[in-house]
């Protein structure tokens, strides 16, 4: 099934007030004339009769808040196996980095096949790179201090110890820059997948289920924080909140009831003055 047109999701009160006007245009000609007649007043008050109810008055119904009371059929103290039978969500992963699996909002975009096996290419490099530095680490020998009094010879051989103990310091130091450029492909290939998925957001699942939900473009907290909000409306919102910035460029909230736990926190990304992207972040989770 092809993905739904993010325009689609972002205005649906709007289609919802088009479908009203048309369902009133097939009440029949007998009554064309006074819609004709009362169309200005309708419009202005919010009609009368059946036209307060219906689509009239589901086109005035709030957004659902992003927060950890649940959004769109999530909680977030479901499973993985729950929210995927939910419904909410795409039953397709459209990423697989560092381990973890994401799944798009229902009417979300198709999985991107090049994307995603470049990241599980990172993934696999990356965990390569971690294991071959720890069994590095665990091979290294630290060369014993030499003791008091020790004999000429016994000097001799210290010296040598110390010696090939510098020269494979060396090597492990080149073949660690080496490996750190694995590790270092991880970062860009985060970003990568944050921006592409960032208009419609996504819900990512570890080793112990869910552990992040990053929100939609058009998503608002119920103090109205969304993306576009500026920084300042930012810190306004949640003043006296315990509301911090992080050393990734973040702000972090902690959440206040809900089904979460006390684990989850609210990711606000920011730059250039402005709120650029929205989360629910579990701590303490992995991936693998």
């Amino acid at each position: 099934m092809p993905a739904r047109s993010l325009l689609c999701a972002i205005d649906e009160e709007e289609t919802l007030m088009v479908g009203a006007a048309r369902g009133t245009r097939v009440a029949g000609a007998v009554l064309a004339m006074a819609v004709v007649a009362a169309g200005a007043a309708a419009c202005e008050g919010g009609g009368a009769g059946d036209g307060k109810g219906g689509a009239a008055a589901a086109a005035s119904t709030p957004p659902q808040p992003f927060g950890t009371g649940g959004y769109r059929g999530l909680r977030l103290s479901m499973t993985k196996e729950e929210a995927l039978a939910s419904g909410a969500l795409e039953p397709s992963p459209v990423s697989v980095l560092n381990g973890c699996t994401d799944y798009a909002y229902k009417g979300g975009p198709a999985p991107d096949p090049v994307r995603m096996a470049n990241e599980a290419d990172v993934h696999a490099k990356a965990g390569k790179a971690l294991a071959r530095m720890d069994e590095m680490r665990a091979k290294r020998k630290q060369v014993p201090p030499l003791a008091a009094g020790a004999s000429l010879k016994e000097m001799q051989e210290h010296s040598a110890r110390l010696q090939e103990q510098l020269q494979q310091d060396a090597a492990d130091q080149q073949e660690f820059a080496a490996l750190q450029k694995d590790l270092d492909l991880v970062t860009p290939t985060r970003k990568a997948r944050d921006e592409a998925l960032r208009a419609t957001g996504r819900v990512n699942f570890g080793t112990e289920g869910l552990r992040q939900v990053a929100a939609p473009a058009d998503a608002r907290t119920a103090e109205g924080v969304g993306a576009g909000s500026t920084e300042e409306q930012l810190k306004q919102a949640y003043a006296g909140k315990d509301l911090k910035p992080t050393k990734d460029g973040t702000y972090e909230l902690p959440t206040e009831g809900g089904s979460g736990g006390p684990d989850w926190f609210y990711e606000f990304a920011v730059a250039e003055g402005k709120v650029t992207g929205l989360a629910l972040v579990k701590h303490n989770t992995y991936c693998s």
